[in-house]
């Protein structure tokens, strides 16, 4: 018999914490909400993550010989329909990515090319820069969806390139900061002013507390990703020590990452010089907070303005390399991967044939290619919408974050369920007294619910109605389709 090397302690923290924390949700936290967003960071670490994996690790250690993953979760849970209208949103969290990452992954690319981001400023056949970008996207899209449908797979290994990269940034990051405060011998550029500045957020559309919760959608976002984790529960050494263990230090870990990292920001950017102009976007504020980062590190040891500037154009230029390669390497992966997962893993019979048909490269062509097409609609209708640009990954970056808090909704429900079941084996249990179960479940749910419905109510006492309608758009859809499809398959095959 052959013995599998199980995975330690620390590798399974390591393992949690390149899979969570990314280097990019600190300066669009710091753009939102200055310090404030420190506070919010260590919330959804308390409320959200570290309940929730636990939660994750034990659907994920009784159910490690199904192959549907998110699907199957649900469905020996709480039942098919569930399962199906669940599992239909958490697609929807990919569809709606490749949505927002279609039309971002030209502000890396126009930043390595010209050293800042020069998207605003690209205009075809009269089209407005928004409009311009959202047929960068379209063609985007297409290309591919055409190379993954043909089973071109060796460019999603330059994830892993951008993945190096996006960790020398952040090394690069930290050690300039600690450097530059140390220089301007503690110097904050932007100033603490006592506690209100870890509560109240410069940026005035965070001025109201309704707005100021819907933030811990952002908050919630930035921690997602533990439920791909839980089907390591099997690899490990003495998992039900090992993985409470692993999940309590990793979440320590990363809060902490997560909370200095916003904390650095302010040693080089003040949020009013920098950050309030038009120019600045949810798009692109990590490559003009790395452009300022550069610039101001010069000054501060007493360079040239021209070098000064050369430092943090080189910044700026190795960010969008970094993300470019990023994107580029997730992009190839999460056409197919989810969907396929999706497909494969739920009842055939509700399907349509030519949707679960294989080509000769192993992908489900005909449904990516109906992705595709769908994605194509959600980006013109939001590109040609009339919306600048600022307004434009507004919406992208509220759509994204409300379809991927909202499938946590279905997992987290359907665990007082999953618990009550007693024909399932159960290597890990976390959770062992019901009633702690049944009120941990109940606050989860409370916080991701008022943190969606503020961030949708938000931008409608703002009398954005645009943004607030594409905000809840996501969800509302992708779950309909998912009932009436459901409802209409399920009939047909009675």
């Amino acid at each position: 018999m052959e013995n599998k090397a199980k995975i330690s302690l620390v590798g399974l923290i390591l393992m949690i914490f390149s899979s969570i924390y990314g280097f990019a949700n600190t300066p669009i936290a710091f753009a939102q909400m200055g310090y404030a967003s420190i506070i919010w960071y260590i919330f959804a670490a308390i409320i959200f993550f570290l309940p929730s994996g636990l939660m994750f690790a034990e659907y994920g250690a009784a159910f490690k010989e199904s192959h549907g993953g998110f699907y199957s979760w649900l469905s020996e849970s709480v039942g098919d329909r569930y399962a199906f209208v669940g599992t239909f949103i958490w697609l929807s969290t990919w569809v709606i990515w490749m949505v927002s990452t279609s039309s971002k992954v030209w502000i890396p690319l126009s930043t390595l090319i010209f050293g800042s981001d020069q998207t605003q400023n690209w205009h075809f056949l009269g089209l407005t820069s928004v409009q311009t970008v959202g047929l960068l996207a379209l063609c985007w899209m297409i290309l591919v969806t055409f190379f993954t449908t043909r089973g071109v797979k060796s460019i999603a290994r330059i994830a892993s390139i951008g993945g190096v990269f996006v960790m020398v940034l952040t090394g690069i990051f930290f050690v300039s900061s600690i450097i530059l405060l140390i220089v301007n011998h503690g110097e904050l550029q932007q100033p603490i002013h006592g506690i209100s500045s870890f509560v109240k957020s410069p940026n005035p559309q965070f001025g109201s507390p309704i707005a100021v919760m819907s933030f811990v959608v952002y908050a919630i976002f930035a921690y997602a990703g533990m439920e791909s984790m839980s089907g390591l529960v099997d690899d490990l050494d003495q998992p039900e020590k090992t993985f409470p263990k692993g999940i309590m230090f990793a979440a320590f870990f990363i809060t902490i990452f997560y909370s200095l990292s916003i904390f650095l920001w302010g040693i080089s950017t003040n949020w009013t010089k920098v950050i309030s102009g038009d120019n600045v976007t949810l798009g692109n504020v990590t490559y003009v907070l790395m452009n300022n980062l550069g610039n101001f590190f010069g000054h501060s040891l007493g360079l040239s303005n021209s070098t000064s500037a050369m430092i943090g154009s080189l910044l700026s230029r190795f960010t969008g390399l970094s993300m470019f390669f990023a994107y580029c390497g997730s992009f190839f992966i999460l056409t197919y991967s989810p969907l396929k997962s999706f497909i494969m893993g739920s009842p055939k019979e509700l399907w349509p044939k030519r949707m679960t048909k294989l080509n000769k490269a192993g992908m489900p062509a005909f449904a990516m290619w109906l992705q595709a097409g769908i994605v194509a609609v959600f980006i013109l209708l939001i590109a040609f919408g009339g919306a600048g640009a600022q307004k434009f990954y507004l919406i992208l970056t509220d759509m994204g974050n409300i379809s991927t808090s909202v499938p946590f909704l279905f997992l987290i429900g359907a665990f007082p369920f999953f618990k009550k079941k007693q024909n399932i084996e159960r290597p890990f249990v976390a959770y062992k007294n019901p009633i702690i179960t049944n009120l941990i479940v109940t606050v989860i749910l409370i916080v991701i619910s008022l943190g969606i419905i503020f961030t949708a109510l938000q931008p409608i006492l703002a009398h954005d109605y645009v943004t607030a309608f594409w905000t809840i758009m996501g969800p509302l859809f992708f779950g309909s389709v998912a009932l009436i499809f459901y409802s209409f398959r399920s009939g047909k095959n009675k």
